[in-house]
């Protein structure tokens, strides 16, 4: 008779872990939707005006008629950008969770593909130059000539990116992040050139924008981004499973019968639609692509189909709440939520590589 021998507890460990993990992250799930749901009703509460959120609330209860205040304060200023604000953090978290599930880099961040450098020039040649454009291209896109260009731009960079980097209709994951990376180079060359041309004005929005900002946020400008955005994520998380795979090499992927190349196509253009709409509607915000789904991998692990909606709840909170500490710390004037994300997300990405590194106490 065989004896049969028990099995060790690590390996009851690596058993249990997956379980665990999955287990884990539907509660985190749960857990960060009360926490959206909370940043949204505070967003709606607080701002620079003393206009009371549930004095308005009782008020549409007991069909007592809103003070013409109280409508532009609550329903025309702040439920659009608290919109804008949670669409722009998923949009920016889930395309971070996507690049770095397609390079294999959990340091890889939308801004690789060059929108972030295509749609910065697009935003820059638009307040440089906009005054020589026709008459009739200023009166059709009005306010909306920057956002307009900065999604051009976007876009433009990604498609020559994905031409240098595609050979025989495969497309080079090195070469792209390479040619990303020359492209944004001279992105930012051309850009110095028009900063160099700029008058004072135009290097005051430029300034701006480069910072990010909300102000700007309108219902028709959040439904512009809506379905752009949302449809992009959802394409993401059509790619979970083969960013699980791809995580085990291309070729172990194809073996599984993941269309590798099609799956790529997929990735790079999603990220290029949610990331342009995202950069065009606000300007430049960082951080959130890459330490949302950083913290997350940490806390869950990496199967992507719960990273990916998790790291869309997560971003929108996250943004939700720099956007609180941007239009309250020094109210009534407003800071740019790009210097608060940079504040918020650096040390912590800093920690994140100590703590990788072992550099810091577990």
């Amino acid at each position: 008779m065989v004896a049969l021998s028990e099995p060790s507890p690590h390996s009851l460990s690596n058993q249990a872990r997956p379980l665990d993990r999955r287990i884990l992250a539907r509660r985190l799930s749960v857990l960060l939707v009360g926490l959206l749901a909370i940043a949204v009703v505070v967003n709606l509460a607080l701002g620079a005006s003393d206009i009371s959120l549930w004095g308005a609330l009782g008020k549409f209860l007991s069909g007592e008629e809103l003070t013409t205040l109280e409508r532009v304060v609550l329903w025309d200023i702040r439920l659009p950008r608290i919109i804008l604000c949670v669409l722009v953090g998923a949009a920016l978290a889930v395309s971070g969770a996507v690049m770095q599930g397609l390079f294999r880099n959990p340091l890889a961040d939308p801004g690789l593909v060059g929108v972030g450098a295509g749609a910065g020039l697009g935003a820059i040649i638009s307040i440089v130059l906009g005054g020589l454009l026709p008459v009739g291209l200023q009166s059709l896109f009005g306010s909306y000539v920057t956002p307009v260009a900065a999604f051009v731009g976007g876009w433009g960079s990604t498609l020559v990116l994905y031409r240098v980097s595609t050979r025989g209709g495969r497309t080079s994951v090195a070469t792209m992040l390479l040619a990303g990376i020359a492209l944004g180079a001279l992105a930012g060359a051309v850009s110095g050139i028009l900063v160099y041309m700029a008058d004072d004005q135009q290097l005051r929005d430029l300034t701006f924008w480069s910072m990010g900002s909300l102000a700007g946020a309108t219902w028709e400008k959040s439904m512009i981004a809506g379905p752009v955005i949302l449809l992009a994520i959802a394409g993401s998380t059509w790619l979970a499973h083969g960013l699980n795979c791809l995580a085990l090499g291309e070729a172990a992927a194809a073996h599984m019968g993941i269309p590798v190349q099609r799956m790529k196509n997929a990735a790079i253009f999603s990220v290029a639609a949610a990331t342009g709409v995202a950069v065009a509607a606000t300007g430049g915000i960082g951080f959130v692509g890459i330490v949302v789904p950083h913290v997350l991998r940490l806390a869950t692990g990496p199967d992507h189909g719960t990273l990916l909606p998790n790291a869309a709840l997560l971003g929108g909170a996250l943004l939700l709440g720099a956007d609180l500490i941007s239009r309250t710390i020094i109210a009534p004037a407003e800071l740019p939520i790009g210097i608060v994300t940079a504040v918020l997300g650096a040390p912590v990405f800093l920690w994140i590589l100590l703590k990788r590194r072992g550099l810091v106490d577990q």
